[in-house]
């Protein structure tokens, strides 16, 4: 059994879809970040920096926090999305998405969602560089079905939930046909439908 401690943002998204995509059973343990859950010592001894997602696998008794980190154990430990033979390239891409994607457009989230009209700086920055982000992801889906080539992996399970907000980054999903097509192919498997709401019953990644 995996427990998943976690809340409903790209980065939780990551992990429940993941669970769903290898077929493991888990169990979810919200951490409201709204009331600081994340800051308790009872959570710091499993999250030393105060994130979620963390899991544990009880059957193992082994604990991994970073969703980059628990996106990598749960494919060793499945066999699936990340195979030997492309593990450079859809570690690149992995990467990828936890030091630019996700960071980056996380700031772009903080400015222009959440605190709109506190700093034309900080808008016009991250607007600028997540619209960037948008535009190398689709050139990179021009050339492959796929971020690390052919085959979905876990570099993609990464990636969607952060791209899944992009009625939040008022960019225009759609006029991106490759990034687009990637993100409707996507979307419309089951585990990540499942993964996608698993919070949320009621809540279906959204249209471009």
């Amino acid at each position: 059994m995996i427990e998943l401690f976690t809340a409903n943002t790209p980065n939780g998204k990551k992990i429940s879809i993941m669970l769903e995509e290898i077929g493991y059973e888990y169990r979810v343990t919200k951490i409201d970040l709204d009331k600081k859950e994340q800051f308790s010592e009872k959570f710091k001894k499993i999250s030393p920096f105060s994130k979620i997602p963390v899991i544990i696998d009880h059957k193992k008794n082994i604990t991994v926090f970073e969703s980059g980190a628990i996106l990598i154990y749960l494919a060793e430990q499945s066999g699936k999305f990340y195979d030997i033979k492309d593990r450079l390239i859809i570690n690149q891409w992995l990467m990828a998405q936890m030091g630019y994607i996700g960071p980056m457009l996380g700031q772009h989230h903080q400015f222009h969602h959440y605190n709109p009209g506190k700093s034309k700086f900080g808008e016009d920055r991250y607007f600028k560089i997540s619209k960037r982000i948008y535009d190398e992801l689709d050139q990179r889906l021009s050339n492959c079905r796929f971020l690390s080539g052919e085959e979905y992996t876990i570099a993609d399970i990464a990636t969607f939930p952060w791209i899944a907000r992009h009625e939040w980054h008022d960019i225009g999903l759609v006029q991106y046909k490759n990034l687009t097509r990637w993100y409707n192919e996507i979307s419309k498997r089951d585990a990540v439908i499942k993964g996608f709401k698993f919070m949320k019953k009621d809540e279906f990644p959204p249209k471009p």
